[in-house]
């Protein structure tokens, strides 16, 4: 366990998320087993966030000076559904090697809270949290934009996920090279968007990592419970309870960004 390294924190986030956010961040001081350098919170303008940041000794970033584009640039709805600012904000997640000072770097959902301690990095090498299922589409998306399939046999998409800046901005240069456009342009353009859940950061760069080296990637399950209830509402002899069984807690408010998980 290399509790001696430190690394960053990049939570995106919109106001919605402002009941959960102050609980991520208490969680991640007490359960990251790294020592933490900057909590960076990305989102819009808000006076709201700025004061939380503020008080809670985070850097505020404005999510407009992050990427070349914005939310409004990208179309990515039906009549039924609005994708545009969940598929942003995952833009903003592969965007923290040009935000994040240290080489690696935590991104977490900001409804997502640790209720375990958690190691991210081991012997030079990554620990990934796993599920055992996913949307087929962002594997089909994986294939338009790697020219090969995803080969990991779990999913990745666990609310959380550690990322080394250096191997994260080789990904972006492949993908870039692969299509002949920036990164983000080529994701937006790779996803077939008559599909509500066209693309998934975590799952694209863990497997882009695994099909480079799968040895160098530990892998632990993800043990993770949706909650509908308020986090603010669970009492802590249920959160100890709950962490017998469970690593992390997601509650899921938030209806702008968030994927669901049902």
């Amino acid at each position: 366990m290399n509790n001696s390294l430190t690394i960053d924190v990049l939570i995106p986030t919109i106001e919605k998320d402002l009941a959960t956010l102050p609980h991520v961040i208490d969680s991640l001081r007490r359960y990251v087993k790294h020592k933490i350098g900057h909590i960076y919170v990305v989102s819009p303008q808000s006076s709201k966030i700025q004061t939380l940041c503020s008080n809670k000794g985070c850097v505020f970033i404005d999510e407009k000076k992050v990427l070349p584009i914005t939310k409004k640039h990208i179309r990515y709805r039906s009549a039924h559904w609005e994708r545009s600012g969940w598929l942003y904000q995952q833009l903003l997640k592969l965007s923290g090697d040009t935000i994040c000072k240290h080489k690696y770097f935590l991104v977490i959902d900001a409804d997502t809270v640790l209720i375990r301690p958690h190691t991210f990095v081991s012997q030079n090498k990554g620990i990934f949290y796993y599920r055992n299922w996913s949307q087929p589409e962002y594997f089909r998306t994986y294939k338009k934009l790697m020219g090969s399939k995803a080969p990991s046999p779990k999913s990745f998409v666990t609310h959380y996920m550690v990322f080394d800046k250096s191997k994260l901005r080789q990904m972006k240069r492949t993908i870039e090279a692969k299509h002949n456009h920036p990164w983000y342009k080529a994701i937006i353009r790779s996803i077939d968007k008559t599909k509500q859940f066209g693309f998934s950061e975590y799952e694209t760069y863990a497997n882009y990592l695994y099909s480079a080296n799968p040895k160098a990637m530990i892998l632990k399950s993800a043990l993770n419970k949706g909650l509908k209830d308020k986090v603010s509402t669970i009492p802590q002899t249920q959160m100890k309870k709950l962490a017998k069984s469970y690593r992390s807690l997601s509650f899921h408010e938030r209806k702008g960004y968030r994927r669901s998980t049902r």
